[in-house]
């Protein structure tokens, strides 16, 4: 394993980030529609050597899958398109035990998470989580996986209700050698639906999490996302003026980059107390942050 790379102050500390990519896309278009925040990264952590891992959802989408697709058969585009994934799909079924109503399944969820568990096996352990769309709804299922206690709820969850309507604890997450998250960023995000998908999100998720909404956003709308930023503790909120896309403009750079350094501060403060016997550390950031919180 190679040293650690130098900096004029000394070694570099590592700083791993978990890159989820939105419905239709993949893991390489997503780091070409994230460069931006990688350089501003980089440049305002120089201490810090930054590994973006992009793992590609494990569903292959036809061109028929992707929303407000109209045109020819997918045997006739599939030459056309780029190739566009998943973590999972939507599906409309009949209810479980509510006869004549329906529910929203995530098929093939469990697929999605094991290709992310496979990821952090083989490329981490990750310091945080970004996520943009199906990919923010899948990074606070991660999160929330990966705090203490949470398969305890979902074990809890099991033995009250059928389990034809709860999702289990994903096998994939039962030996990973990956502790709780210093922080989450969450781009459009939102709650999987339902009662199904419930231990996901209470107890409430206490990863840090910092949500940005788009005010033009059609895709996933506010009150979809709200329910996401009701689920985690403490969570901030940015709010940008644009649509459906992940902003790469300077103060919504400046925002997320200001809000990870948050979290490796506090982190750092916290480990600095226990090395003092437990005595509180100076609450306070490296310097002061200039976001639009």
């Amino acid at each position: 394993m190679p040293p650690p790379a130098k900096t004029a102050q000394g070694p570099q500390t590592s700083l791993k980030i978990l890159m989820l990519h939105g419905y239709t896309q993949s893991g390489p278009l997503f780091h070409s529609k994230t460069r931006a925040l990688h350089k501003a990264l980089t440049k305002a952590l120089p201490t810090h050597s930054i590994h973006l891992s992009y793992p590609t959802g494990p569903i292959h989408l036809n061109p028929s899958d992707i929303p407000g697709y109209n045109g020819p058969p997918a045997t006739e585009a599939e030459g056309d398109t780029e190739p566009a994934y998943g973590w999972w799909r939507r599906k409309d079924m009949p209810h479980p035990s509510k006869k004549g109503e329906t529910a929203i399944f995530y098929t093939g969820l469990q697929d999605g998470l094991t290709r992310i568990a496979e990821t952090i096996k083989e490329e981490g352990p990750f310091d945080g989580v970004i996520g943009f769309s199906q990919g923010a709804c899948a990074a606070g299922m991660v999160a929330s996986l990966l705090e203490s206690g949470r398969r305890d709820a979902f074990s809890s969850s099991t033995c009250q209700k059928d389990e034809m309507e709860t999702e289990p604890f994903p096998a994939s997450f039962t030996s990973l050698h990956q502790p709780p998250l210093k922080f989450a960023l969450i781009y459009s995000g939102f709650t999987a639906p339902g009662t199904r998908y419930i231990d996901f999100y209470k107890p409430s998720l206490k990863t840090p999490t910092l949500h940005f909404l788009g005010a033009l956003d059609g895709v996933v709308e506010e009150g979809r996302s709200q329910g996401l930023i009701e689920a985690c503790e403490g969570a901030k909120v940015v709010t940008h003026p644009g649509g459906h896309f992940l902003p790469s403009q300077r103060p919504w750079l400046d925002a997320a980059v200001g809000f990870i350094k948050e979290c490796l501060e506090q982190v750092a403060v916290s480990d600095r107390g226990e090395q003092n016997g437990g005595t509180k550390g100076k609450e306070e950031n490296v310097e002061d942050m200039d976001v639009p919180f």
